[in-house]
C-alpha cells in the first residue's frame, strides 16, 4: 500500500510526543502557587503558577489537562488501533485515522499557538506538524471516487448531514455571539484573559465551520467528497467531543464558572457523534486494498 511506511513512521512520532506532553501536563503542577495577574486590557486573571503550565490561566489549565487526559485514554489508542487497521488495507482504517489525525493536528495547532510559552514549545510544533503531513497523506491514501460506492445505500446520509450542520450552527452562533458584540462596540471579550487573540474561536469559524456546512451539503448530494469529510468530521467529533466534555468537567472542578447551556449542550452533541459514528462505520461495504 502506499504510503504505509510514511504514516507508520509518522504516527510513531506523534504517539511518542503525544505520551511525552500529555502525561507532563497531567502531572505538572497542582495549582497551588495561583496567583492573581491584571491584563493589558485590565481584565484579572487567575494564573495557574506551578508546573509546565505556570503561566496559563487556571480555565485554561483546567481544560488542558482535561484534554491531556483524554489524548492518553482515548486519543492515542485509538490512533493505534487506526494505523494498525489502516496498515491491514481496510476503508474503516483508512477514515479512522484521518479523524483521529484531524484531532491531534487540531489539538496540537492550539497548543501550539494557545498556550503560554513553555519549555515543550518545540514539542508541540513537532506534533503539529506530524499530525499535518499525516492528515494529508492519509487521505490521499483514499480512493476518494470509489467512497459512494464503498457504504451501503442504508446509510443515513440526511441524519449524518444533520449533524455538520447542527455542528457548523453550534459552534457559529455560540463563538459569533461571543465576537460580534465586542467587536461593533470595540471591547474585549473577558474569555480572552491575559492570551493575544481567540485562536479556538478562529480555528473553529475558520475551518471547522466551514468544512462542516461543506461536508453536509455534499453528503446530500452524494458528492464522494461529502462522505470523506464527513466521516472525518465525525471521527474528530467524537475525540474532539469527548475531550470537550472533559474539559467541561475539569473547569468546574476547577471552580471555573461554566454556562449552563454549555454543560448541557455538549455532552448531549457527543452522544449524538457517538451514534452517527456507528451508523457510518457500520454502513462501510468493507473491501480490504
Amino acid at each position: 500500500m502506499k504510503f504505509k511506511k510514511s504514516i507508520t513512521i509518522l504516527v510513531f512520532i506523534i504517539v511518542l510526543l503525544s505520551s511525552v506532553a500529555a502525561l507532563t501536563g497531567i502531572f505538572s503542577g497542582n495549582g497551588q502557587n495561583a496567583f492573581d495577574f491584571k491584563s493589558l486590557n485590565g481584565h484579572v486573571v487567575k494564573i495557574y503558577g506551578d508546573g509546565l503550565y505556570k503561566n496559563d490561566s487556571v480555565s485554561i489549565v483546567s481544560q488542558g489537562k482535561a484534554q491531556d487526559i483524554i489524548t492518553m485514554i482515548l486519543g492515542i489508542p485509538l490512533l493505534i488501533y487506526s494505523l494498525y487497521s489502516y496498515r491491514k488495507g481496510y476503508l474503516k482504517g483508512k477514515l479512522l485515522l484521518s479523524g483521529t489525525l484531524g484531532y491531534f493536528l487540531y489539538t496540537y495547532v492550539s497548543y501550539t499557538f494557545l498556550s503560554m510559552y513553555n519549555r515543550f514549545f518545540l514539542i508541540y510544533v513537532a506534533l503539529m506538524s506530524s499530525s499535518l503531513f499525516a492528515f494529508i497523506i492519509s487521505i490521499m491514501s483514499i480512493d476518494i471516487e470509489k467512497l459512494p460506492s464503498q457504504f451501503n445505500k442504508k446509510l443515513p446520509v440526511k441524519l449524518l448531514s444533520s449533524l455538520m450542520f447542527l455542528i457548523a450552527f453550534i459552534l457559529g452562533i455560540m463563538w459569533l455571539g461571543l465576537t460580534v458584540p465586542t467587536a461593533l462596540n470595540e471591547t474585549i471579550p473577558p474569555v480572552l484573559e491575559h492570551y493575544t487573540t481567540l485562536v479556538i474561536q478562529a480555528m473553529d469559524l475558520g475551518f471547522i465551520v466551514p468544512v462542516s456546512i461543506i461536508a453536509g451539503l455534499l453528503l446530500l448530494k452524494q458528492k464522494p467528497f461529502g462522505y470523506l469529510l464527513t466521516s472525518i468530521m465525525i471521527i474528530k467529533g467524537l475525540t474532539m467531543g469527548t475531550a470537550l466534555t472533559a474539559m467541561i468537567i475539569g473547569q468546574i472542578m476547577a471552580g471555573v464558572a461554566v454556562p449552563l447551556p454549555v454543560i448541557v449542550i455538549f455532552p448531549f452533541l457527543n452522544i449524538f457523534i457517538v451514534y452517527c459514528l456507528y451508523k457510518t462505520l457500520s454502513n462501510v461495504v468493507e473491501a480490504r486494498a
